[in-house]
């Protein structure tokens, strides 16, 4: 197992951004920018005994500045969307940042995805990230010193472990938006990929992406993924709700949520061999299969184009704040946020 620690780059004001690289005896690698506490690349080994890179991403700061979808950052202080970009805690009303057609506020307009974070090597086979939002940063209320640690163990298995605490009530919910492609980056579409997931149910939504509220059953719909099924086998369907969003893009309801780490996904590249086991604590999955990527260039000039990559963001259900029926992540002043998700590589 070893850490290393490379530059990569340099912000506009001259701040120097970092990548680590998590490597362990089995040359399994997880590379982790300090600009938003990226997850940058991981070479994971095919069926050939090959390593491939199976997660989008670019090669210069410039280009997660001015290109990027979100590829393999942190989200945070709210991940996903709030709709009417606003939150009302404790009788007082909060607008936040709308950041989505002038009307909805996503992934926390970026705060925690395009800022610098301090890096610690704590482990020969890990590296914590920190970051201090200020108090009123897009909005949201409270000091929130946010941490995000990423561990690469002998079996393969990139964990990723969020905490969180603020100094006043707020709501807290962070993921890692990694674009996953198994065959390799650069192979291609992620619609001959078999993904299973561990959701009875899904939230859907309205025009705008925001859950009309509470959860439809899977059951005789496109969105049954209890069984493998190939994410393009029926992603094009005659269905409202694909309809609206240009394919999946929705949360999945983990069946059985108790806040133990339990799998909620399994994935497996049609061409590569290499399968992906997903766990989490948290009540959620966001799977969204890339529908709106626009061939931006990423690592070796590769453009990334639509349904090349596609993302399980374990999470908190969207709009969470103006639903009170959803799992609550409303965390009280001084009350710490933790999550944990697990993504296993093997083939």
């Amino acid at each position: 197992m070893s850490v290393s620690r490379e530059g990569f780059g340099f912000m506009p004001d001259g701040t120097e951004v970092y990548k680590y690289v998590i490597e362990n005896m089995n040359g399994c690698s997880a590379h982790v920018l300090t600009l938003g506490a990226t997850l940058q690349s991981v070479y994971a080994e095919d069926a050939a005994g090959e390593l491939r890179d199976v997660v989008l991403g670019f090669d210069t700061v410039e280009d997660y500045l001015t290109k990027s979808n979100y590829q393999g950052a942190t989200v945070g202080p709210y991940c996903n969307r709030i709709g009417g970009a606003s939150v009302d805690i404790n009788g007082k009303h909060y607008e936040l940042t709308a950041n989505e057609k002038g009307v909805t506020n996503l992934h926390a307009a970026g705060e925690f995805s395009y800022r610098v974070w301090r890096a610690t090597v704590v482990d020969a086979d890990a590296v914590e990230f920190d970051y201090v939002s200020p108090d009123g940063e897009g909005g949201f209320p409270g000091e929130t010193k946010a941490k995000a640690l990423f561990r690469l163990d002998a079996q393969n298995r990139l964990h990723i472990v969020y905490s969180a605490v603020s100094d006043r009530d707020t709501y807290l919910n962070m993921t890692n938006h990694a674009y996953f492609n198994l065959n390799g980056f650069g192979s291609g579409d992620i619609l001959g990929h078999e993904l299973c997931l561990n959701a009875d149910a899904f939230t859907p939504v309205d025009a705008l992406s925001i859950p009309l509220g509470g959860s439809r059953d899977v059951t005789g719909t496109p969105f049954d993924f209890r069984t493998p099924q190939a994410i393009g086998a029926r992603i094009d369907c005659a269905d409202e709700q694909l309809e609206m969003t240009g394919g999946y893009d929705h949360n999945f309801c983990i069946a059985g949520w108790d806040g133990t780490l339990r799998q909620c996904a399994s994935a497996k590249g049609d061409l590569s061999g290499i399968k992906m086991n997903v766990y989490t604590t948290l009540p959620g999955v966001q799977f969204y299969a890339g529908n709106f990527l626009h061939g931006a260039e990423g690592k070796h000039g590769v453009p990334m184009t639509k349904r090349t990559g596609f993302c399980l963001e374990t999470q908190y259900y969207p709009d969470t704040p103006h639903r009170p029926e959803f799992p609550s992540c409303l965390f009280s002043a001084g009350e710490a946020y933790s999550a944990e998700t697990v993504f296993e590589f093997s083939k």
